[in-house]
């Protein structure tokens, strides 16, 4: 069903069970596979707040810096290969990208940050717009921070926390990529990140752990978000 670590758990176990799947009601792993297995359909692309789409289901927001892997969570999660587009040049994703799911749950995959070989103009346009986003989205119900494991949580990722806590946005952090990060070595970064978690009042302590490549914690992360998708709609 996928991996999560909550603060302290697990990190004591053997090297090769460092993070048992954390019991998920069924009902809720079936959910999540029911509506990451809908239609999603790309809504618009907007690299300015004025061309934003009109606010009309929950929304998702999938942020990191710059080659952390979020289109391909994207197409992961929604077992899509193109569906976002995907690259190994940092910076590639230059406007947020909505994606309706089912008519239940809006998916976004926000430009990523940190990436310095991008013009200092290009940057500080992204920086307003995802500030602006983050902070003003009505609809916005939840941001998934995602965070390199092999990496864990850096400077270029503090400013984002920190404006979710200003806006009082819930976001959770999503390592990607874990299975590139040895247990032992994983384990620490798994303990960092929940004592930094621990400081940041709009965080969920609960930490999702996922390899788009290896569909690592793609059920439970499903799971978690089907949550938030409106249940009026067919």
């Amino acid at each position: 069903m996928g991996h999560h670590a909550s603060p302290g758990r697990g990190l004591t176990a053997s090297p090769g069970d460092i993070f048992p799947p954390r019991d998920i009601d069924p009902e809720l792993v079936e959910a999540g596979r029911l509506l990451f297995a809908a239609e999603c359909r790309f809504v618009a692309g907007a690299a300015r707040a004025d061309a934003l789409p009109a606010e009309s289901l929950p929304e998702i927001a999938f942020i990191g810096r710059s080659n952390v892997g979020k289109s391909s969570l994207v197409n992961a999660l929604t077992g899509r290969r193109m569906l976002a587009r995907t690259s190994n040049t940092p910076g590639r994703t230059q406007q947020l990208n909505f994606f309706d799911l089912g008519g239940r749950l809006m998916l976004v995959d926000l430009p990523g940050y940190g990436y310095a070989a991008a013009s200092k103009s290009a940057v500080r346009d992204w920086v307003a717009l995802i500030r602006h986003y983050l902070s003003a989205r009505a609809s916005l119900r939840r941001a998934c921070l995602l965070i390199d494991a092999r990496r864990g949580i850096s400077d270029v990722d503090r400013p984002t926390m920190t404006l979710c806590d200003e806006a009082a946005l819930s976001y959770q952090v999503v390592l990607t990529k874990t299975d590139a990060v040895g247990p032992t070595a994983l384990a620490e970064v798994v303990a960092s990140v929940a004592v930094e978690l621990q400081r940041h009042r709009a965080a969920h302590p609960e930490i999702h752990l996922t390899s788009a490549e290896k569909r690592i914690g793609i059920a439970a992360l499903r799971a978690t978000l089907a949550g938030f998708a409106n249940r009026g709609a067919a």
